[in-house]
């Protein structure tokens, strides 16, 4: 009779645990950053032009933007709806606070071989913050007499891959003295679920599927062994065995390779998992992490890796960066 109760209890304390486990998977939602758009950005003369290796570039001003009350307001309007929708949100501008106390905002980062790797301030952002979806957000207000309206447009875009996996717009009933807050909430409010719902349908494709990357690797002049250097009697090339290694590390040995020459490797459409062994999340920084260790573990081969926004980790073979 003990043995039964006792085997009961162990039953029901495993149902109650998967139980739990299943919810904590289903209310799992990707973490999102609210930006103003670009257009918007273009609009209110809040971009600045910079010459790019001798070519004028537009890049946004964002710590500018922010000095406007009315941004600010917007911002924190989208991010109370979507903390309503339980989504984990880092702000704009504290990021922005952090990565000038530390002193990230230089203009470009230079590997030992000399080779310029260009990092816009958006891609600064996204390595420091690390979100999973860049919301867009678009606004304008009408005015006819008294009564003003406003349009508006949000644009989910993984931070990874700058895909677009999620829009809603429309343009609010017309009010009589109504704040720039109370409008916007007005107008979105009617289109926000369905918002979710395409967030959700792309963040539960990607728990499948795998996170989106790209990976290069670079090697250096000095280099004991090129991509092309063979490893093994049967002729097989460095190259052939980090193709093995990526096999067992993305999810379903998800990758397409395209540049191949002696000196570098470019792949796309790397499959990552979410989450690493320890159940944290699993980043594109991680898997060049892991790429370096094992270069280093089985060929002795110095390296190191860095990473360009979300969605793009480096691996540099053959030396450490300064």
């Amino acid at each position: 009779m003990k043995n039964k109760l006792l085997k009961n209890s162990v039953m029901t304390l495993v149902l109650l645990l998967s139980t739990t486990l299943i919810f904590s998977q289903a209310v799992n939602k990707p973490s999102i950053m609210v930006f103003p758009s670009d257009d918007w950005m273009e609009n209110n003369n809040y971009m600045d032009v910079v010459d790019n290796h001798g070519t004028p570039t537009k890049i946004p001003n964002y710590a500018r933007a922010l000095l406007n009350d009315d941004l600010n307001q917007v911002i924190t309007t989208i991010e109370t709806l979507m903390k309503e929708r339980e989504y984990p949100l880092t702000n704009l501008s504290l990021t922005l606070k952090d990565i000038a106390d530390r002193n990230a905002l230089a203009n470009a980062e230079t590997s030992e071989d000399g080779e310029s790797v260009q990092e816009g301030p958006k891609d600064k952002l996204l390595s420091t913050a690390r979100p999973d979806i860049i919301l867009y957000v678009f606004w304008k207000i009408n005015q006819i007499g008294p009564k003003k309206s406003i349009t508006f447009r949000l644009s989910g875009i993984d931070a990874g891959t700058n895909k677009p996996q999620a829009s809603a717009e429309g343009t609010g009933n017309e009010l009589i003295g109504a704040a720039l807050p109370v409008m916007l909430k007005t107008s979105v409010l009617s289109n926000i679920d369905n918002f979710n719902a395409q967030l959700m349908t792309y963040f539960e494709e990607m728990q499948v599927k795998g996170r989106e990357i790209s990976l290069e690797i670079q090697v250096f002049d000095g280099s004991a062994k090129k991509l092309n250097s063979e490893i093994n009697e049967d002729g097989d090339e460095l190259a052939d065995d980090i193709r093995r290694w990526m096999k067992l590390k993305t999810v379903n040995g998800a990758f397409t390779p395209q540049t191949k020459t002696a000196t570098k490797m470019q792949f796309v459409s790397v499959r990552i998992p979410l989450r690493g062994e320890d159940g944290s999340a699993y980043t594109s920084d991680d898997f060049g992490t892991e790429l370096r260790k094992y270069l280093r573990r089985t060929y002795q081969l110095p390296s190191h890796n860095y990473t360009i926004g979300t969605g793009k980790t480096v691996v540099v073979i053959g030396g450490k960066s300064q």
